[in-house]
């Protein structure tokens, strides 16, 4: 009977091996070497599962919420109304938009350094590349910005027609561009198995402290789409539509972290270090032709997330506020030139602002919107609404509430955003020191505000039903005569 027992395999040094089938790279690892944990090889998902989580914890409001909107054909601020009160509709969605004004500077930036890679070194090394204080930019690079900007409303002039057909085909081109560059990383950098070289070594501890904040983080970054998304949802043909056209959300948004992740790790072995931002990478990859391309498929990716995602909400959030002064077009306008007065480029100076200020910060703001608007819809009015009433300003409607006004949501919100107030202004600098339980309801801020504020909306609906459901009492005499 041959032994079940396996002999140990030679050291690499005791057998002659091909100088064309090795290096130090390929050789086996010794003993020494292999010095990564069971959690330090975990951490190296850790980035793509925050990612993967945050988006399918997201994909449920984004569904729930789409649902109003194929079913009635029903644009966020006409949804709101149902919730808020006919007039008082006009917070959630004008708060939407502030954030979306926001959103529509920052990724507008990002187009202009895009075109700002472009120029010949002679005019980047110029004066006019110099930053201007008072401005925070250089006037270079301000005015890249400003050609981006102006090139996006050229697409926003045709309405939603011309959205829907940049977003048709501009995907399968952005699939592309991106497959193109996972290949070029894996040919240069000859495969990815350095990324675990470069994976994170925190220790549990540090894991969770930052988890909660970055799983905020990358929910808030599509939380404000989850909001608006009737919008979108108004123009699909049936529930099964809205919800497999959604449901990709996780997986193309975890692909896309894979492949930003994978191209980052190889610039350490191509270039010698890690170039994490996107458009400094397309800067140094060379060649004319391939610079050309990389610069057409980062335009394109910020114009469709830019134009769908934060034109959309806030223009249509104008329109509601005055139908008669404003159309698609002039809020769109609006939404640009306070686009500008955000001064993203001051937002985008540092991850810590960027992530732990801005995102983070606005989620407190959308996240009781979401709660309020999900437990109005589901839970209050078993999803029927009527069509009549929310666009009719009768005392007697259902929507017209307190003066149109729903006070029980204007508490809500207000009780949604209260407790994270004192961990944003610690972020800001405007308070030195907080207690721990301020800073991690500041970490969980979309939770925490998305929950409180629609369970307190549900109580106060529900007491409210039922104090008004009960019958008067009669009198004991009857009325004189």
């Amino acid at each position: 009977m041959a032994s079940t027992q396996h002999n140990p395999s030679p050291k690499f040094d005791e057998f002659e091996s091909d100088p064309t089938l090795t290096n130090d790279d390929l050789k086996p690892t010794t003993l020494d070497q292999r010095t990564f944990s069971r959690w330090e090889l975990a951490s190296l998902w850790e980035g793509i599962a925050t990612v993967v989580a945050a988006n399918i914890i997201l994909l449920v409001p984004l569904v729930l919420t789409g649902h109003p909107g194929t079913k009635y054909g029903i644009s966020f601020p006409v949804l709101a109304r149902s919730s808020f009160g006919i007039s008082g509709a006009h917070i959630p969605t004008l708060l939407r938009a502030l954030v979306g004004c926001g959103w529509y500077g920052i990724e507008t930036w990002i187009g202009g350094e895009a075109i700002f890679i472009l120029l010949p070194n002679s005019i980047k090394q110029s004066s006019l590349s110099q930053v201007l204080p008072w401005l925070g930019t250089s006037p270079l690079e301000f005015g890249c910005f400003i050609v981006f900007w102006l090139a996006q409303l050229a697409i926003v002039w045709k309405g939603m027609d011309g959205i829907r057909e940049l977003e048709k085909y501009s995907a399968p081109v952005l699939i592309a561009l991106t497959s193109c560059l996972l290949i070029w990383a894996y040919v240069k950098a000859g495969g990815f198995s350095h990324m675990l070289s470069l994976s994170s070594r925190l220790t549990s501890k540090q894991f969770w402290s930052l988890f909660f904040p970055s799983l905020t983080a990358n929910i808030s970054f599509w939380a404000t789409l989850a909001l608006n998304i009737p919008d979108f949802t108004r123009y699909a043909k049936s529930q099964t539509d809205q919800i497999i056209g959604q449901a990709g959300l996780p997986i193309f948004m975890g692909a896309f972290t894979f492949v930003g992740l994978a191209v980052t790790c190889s610039t350490e072995v191509i270039f010698g270090r890690v170039i994490s931002n996107p458009i400094q990478l397309l800067g140094q990859i060379g060649g004319f032709t391939t610079i050309i391309l990389a610069i057409f498929g980062v335009s394109l990716a910020t114009l469709t997330t830019n134009i769908a995602a934060n034109v959309v909400a806030p223009a249509n959030a104008l329109v509601n506020l005055s139908p008669s002064k404003f159309t698609f077009r002039r809020g769109a306008i609006l939404t640009a030139l306070l686009g500008i007065a955000f001064q993203p480029w001051r937002l985008l100076k540092s991850s810590e602002s960027f992530v732990y200020t801005w995102l983070v910060g606005y989620s407190a703001l959308l996240g009781p919107i979401g709660g309020i608007i999900l437990a109005d819809y589901y839970l209050i009015h078993k999803k029927n609404l009527s069509m009549k009433d929310l666009y009719s300003v009768s005392p007697f409607g259902d929507y017209y509430y307190s003066g149109g006004y729903n006070l029980a949501a204007m508490a809500a919100l207000v009780v949604g955003i209260l407790p994270v107030v004192p961990g944003f202004l610690q972020k800001i600098g405007l308070l030195s020191s907080i207690s721990d339980a301020y800073v991690i309801i500041y970490n969980n801020a979309w939770f925490f505000s998305f929950f409180s504020a629609g369970l307190l909306y549900w109580l106060l609906s529900s007491l409210k039903r039922k104090q008004n459901s009960l019958p008067t009492e009669e009198p004991l005499l009857p009325p004189a005569n």
